[in-house]
C-alpha cells in the first residue's frame, strides 16, 4: 500500500473523470490566498430553467440576516416536500448561487420546493455561526410551510462536501433543539470529522485525498470554522459530526461518497454509525471517485450516482405523506 501511494494514485481514477483535474487545478489554500480564489470567477454555465427567489430572512440572535435562494416548481400541485440545500467549499469558499442550475433542475424532477441558504463563511464566521444560518433557514421554511406549499414534515437537507457536514450537524442539531422536523438527509462526500488531515487522523488512508480536496486543504478548512473560540464538549457533534456520541433519532441517510475521495474513511465509519444506532441508512461507494467527481456529468459513474440521488429523493419524497417518526 505504502509502494502504491508513494507512486501516487491517478492510475486508480475512473478514465472518464479525469478532465476534472484540468478544470479545478491544484490550489494552495491558505488565509493569504483566500481573497484571491474567493475572487475567481466561478465556471459559466446554463442559467437556470427556474430563476430563484431571493428572500432574506432572520438569522441568530444577535447574527445578520441570512439569504434563500427559492425554486418552486412551475407545475401545479397542492403540498409538495422541500430538499433544503447547503453548498460545499469547505466551508470557507463557495455560494448558493453556485448551484442554481442543479437546484432548479432537481426542484422540477423532484416537483419539490428546493431553499439554498448563504450561510456565513469561515473565518469571518466561525463555528457555531454557519450552521447557525442553517438552522436560521430551516426554522423559516418550516414556519412558512403555507407559503411555500409544502408539508412541513416533508422538509429533506441535502448538501455536498462541507455542505454534507453541515446537512450532518443541522440534523443533530435539529434534533438535540427539539427544532422542525427533518424528514431525511442526504449527504454527497460529507466533510464530518476535523481529525482528517491533522497528526491525531483516526484512519489514516494513503490512498485518498491526493486531488481537488487533500489533507492540507481539510486542515485549513477546519481551522478556519473552529476559529480561536472553545467548543463545548457537549457542542463537538454540531462542529464536528463524526464526533457526536449518540446518532439515535436522526432522520432516515443517504450517504454517497468515492472510494479515493479524503472523507472516504470518516464517511464509511459515519454510515455504519447510523446503522448501529437504528437510522435507516443507504451507504453508496463509487469506485475510481474522487472528490467532487460528480461535476463531470458525462462519465458514467457520476450518471450512476445522480439516478441512484434522484432514485433516493424520489422514494424518501414519496414517504412524506405519512413519514415514520425518528425522534
Amino acid at each position: 500500500m505504502e509502494k502504491t501511494a508513494a507512486a501516487g494514485t491517478r492510475h486508480l481514477v475512473d478514465p472518464q473523470v479525469l478532465p476534472i483535474l484540468d478544470i479545478f487545478p491544484p490550489m494552495e489554500l491558505t488565509a493569504q490566498t483566500l481573497t484571491t480564489i474567493r475572487a475567481t470567477p466561478p465556471l459559466p454555465g446554463a442559467p437556470p430553467e427556474i430563476p430563484p427567489e431571493l428572500i432574506s430572512v432572520p438569522g441568530a440572535s444577535g447574527a445578520p440576516e441570512v439569504g434563500l435562494r427559492v425554486f418552486v416548481p412551475r407545475a401545479q400541485a397542492r403540498r409538495r416536500a422541500a430538499i433544503y440545500h447547503i453548498h460545499g467549499g469547505g466551508f470557507v469558499l463557495g455560494t448558493a448561487a453556485m448551484s442554481d442550475f442543479a437546484n432548479s433542475a432537481r426542484a422540477t424532477e423532484q416537483n419539490a420546493v428546493v431553499v439554498s441558504v448563504d450561510y456565513r463563511l469561515a473565518p469571518e464566521a466561525a463555528f457555531p455561526g454557519p450552521l447557525e444560518d442553517c438552522y436560521a433557514g430551516l426554522c423559516w421554511i418550516a414556519a412558512n410551510a403555507q407559503r411555500l406549499g409544502i408539508d412541513p414534515e416533508g422538509i429533506m437537507v441535502l448538501g455536498e462536501s462541507a455542505g454534507g457536514g453541515l446537512a450532518a450537524a443541522l440534523a443533530l442539531l435539529a434534533r438535540d433543539r427539539g427544532g422542525p422536523r427533518i424528514a431525511g438527509q442526504f449527504l454527497i462526500y460529507p466533510m464530518l470529522d476535523h481529525r482528517t488531515g491533522g497528526g491525531d487522523e483516526v484512519r489514516p488512508n494513503p490512498l485518498t485525498g491526493e486531488f481537488i480536496w487533500t489533507r492540507a486543504h481539510n486542515q485549513f478548512g477546519w481551522q478556519a470554522m473552529r476559529g480561536s473560540g472553545v467548543i463545548d464538549a457537549d457542542r463537538m457533534g454540531h462542529f464536528s459530526p463524526a464526533l457526536a456520541q449518540d446518532l439515535s433519532g436522526l432522520p432516515p441517510c443517504f450517504l454517497a461518497t468515492g472510494s479515493l475521495d479524503l472523507f472516504l474513511e470518516e464517511d464509511v465509519e459515519y454510515a455504519l454509525r447510523l446503522l448501529r444506532a437504528g437510522v435507516p441508512t443507504e451507504l453508496h461507494l463509487y469506485d475510481g471517485a474522487i472528490h467532487a467527481f460528480d461535476l463531470v456529468v458525462d462519465a458514467a459513474v457520476s450518471q450512476r450516482f445522480a439516478a441512484d440521488l434522484s432514485d433516493a429523493l424520489r422514494r424518501r419524497l414519496a414517504t412524506t405523506s405519512s413519514p415514520q417518526t425518528y425522534r
